[in-house]
């Protein structure tokens, strides 16, 4: 007899755990709040769906315990990945290690796996809000606002309170901790940056490469460099984003933070310096604002300038430009969370709680987030597939 498995949430992950409980005769029901599955995953990538990363560092991935992804990596890969999106008719494009459909719309990876769950039996059950989830003798007991769902196994994929989908509310954190599990204060990650500073105005709407490095209480952490974004409240961008889990961490930690910014990383202070000069003595017709231009966009020239006496002090501010950041922009304009279920209450290798038999967590309730670049649907995919696989009696 198969056993019967209860997903909340229809996102990434549970449509994954979905499938792939059925496959193995599993009967399978999603309980999604909203009235379509895969909202959040609409927007993925711009709306092209950056599917998977094939360049995976053990740094792409972040927690209390980062090690526990690539633990779970290791049971479902990228590659195989890449094979199942093919097996259900998503073929895929490689942009330098980011994976997509090749018809770039994540409509269609959403209507690929909409399918194959149909085709699995997959019951999804849309508008329905879980209230309570109660552990019985038998499996759970499962309270929405019309029914109650009772199931073998359970699947809390819930995701997150980030992004600005309705519906994205972090429920899932309540319903963990009401069966016992502990929380690692959600926080805002792959998030602008607010700062401090009265020059914001003057530089908004400027995208210019930058090395942007993280600086807390003083000492110089991580970099990232690529394509940053200036705003009119101050940092955006990939490179910003990558930085931003742990500023979040940082100020909620009561610490300091800031962002340096190297708008020239080709160049040292030593060799920037003459650079500067050689740009005025090779036409003495150009004073130092003069000489920047055909360097930086007009706008940040105006607020290096408002910052700089002598050439010194300019190269000074092109390299190390420091913005005070005061907080994360909300959950509304975040991608995804830092923090979620504790990961030393569940077990790795099949995604089951070690509190509560019978329990399983997939995707972004977990305290696991990543880097920009594929890694949080790679980490929905992997995860769900485990909990899916291991709910259903694999």
């Amino acid at each position: 007899m198969s056993r019967s498995v209860l997903i909340i949430g229809g996102g990434a992950s549970g449509l994954m755990a979905a499938i792939q409980a059925a496959r193995l005769d599993a009967a399978v029901t999603i309980l999604e709040q909203n009235t379509k599955p895969g909202k959040k995953l609409l927007c993925t990538g711009n709306g092209k769906c950056n599917l998977t990363n094939t360049e995976q560092e053990s740094t792409d991935y972040r927690g209390t315990n980062p090690g526990f992804a690539r633990d779970v990596l290791k049971s479902f890969t990228v590659q195989d990945t890449i094979r199942f999106f093919l097996e259900i008719g998503i073929y895929t494009k490689n942009r330098s290690g980011y994976v997509y459909p090749y018809s770039e719309q994540a409509a269609s990876v959403l209507e690929t796996l909409e399918m194959e769950a149909r085709y699995r039996k997959v019951k999804i059950k849309t508008k329905e809000q879980v209230q309570k989830v109660a552990k019985t003798p038998d499996g759970f007991a499962v309270t929405t606002g019309t029914w109650t769902y009772t199931c073998d196994r359970l699947i809390l994929a819930a995701g997150s309170c980030a992004s600005s989908i309705e519906g994205a509310t972090g429920s899932g954190y309540a319903l963990a901790e009401s069966l016992g599990h502990s929380m690692i204060k959600p926080l805002p990650a792959l998030v602008p940056l607010q700062g401090s500073g009265n020059y914001f105005s003057k530089w908004a709407g400027v995208r210019v490469q930058a090395q942007a490095t993280l600086i807390a209480n003083d000492l110089r952490l991580k970099q990232v460099t690529g394509e940053v974004q200036l705003t009119d409240y101050g940092l955006s961008g990939i490179p910003i984003f990558q930085l931003s889990r742990y500023v979040a961490r940082l100020l909620d930690e009561h610490c300091t933070a800031a962002v340096s910014l190297d708008f020239l990383p080709d160049f040292t202070l030593e060799t920037l310096i003459p650079f500067l000069e050689n740009r005025m003595q090779q036409c003495p017709y150009k004073n130092m604002q003069d000489a920047l231009v055909g360097l930086f966009p007009k706008k940040l020239i105006e607020v290096l300038m408002g910052q700089a006496q002598d050439v010194e002090t300019l190269a000074e501010c092109i390299k190390d430009f420091v913005v005070p950041i005061t907080r994360t922009l909300s959950f509304e304009h975040a991608q995804v969370c830092s923090g979620g279920v504790a990961t030393e209450e569940i077990f790795a290798d099949t995604m089951e709680s070690r509190l509560v038999p019978g329990l399983f967590f997939a995707g972004e309730v977990v305290d696991i987030d990543g880097a920009c670049g594929g890694y949080n649907l790679q980490w929905a995919w992997s995860s769900g597939t485990i909990a899916g696989r291991c709910a259903a009696g694999e």
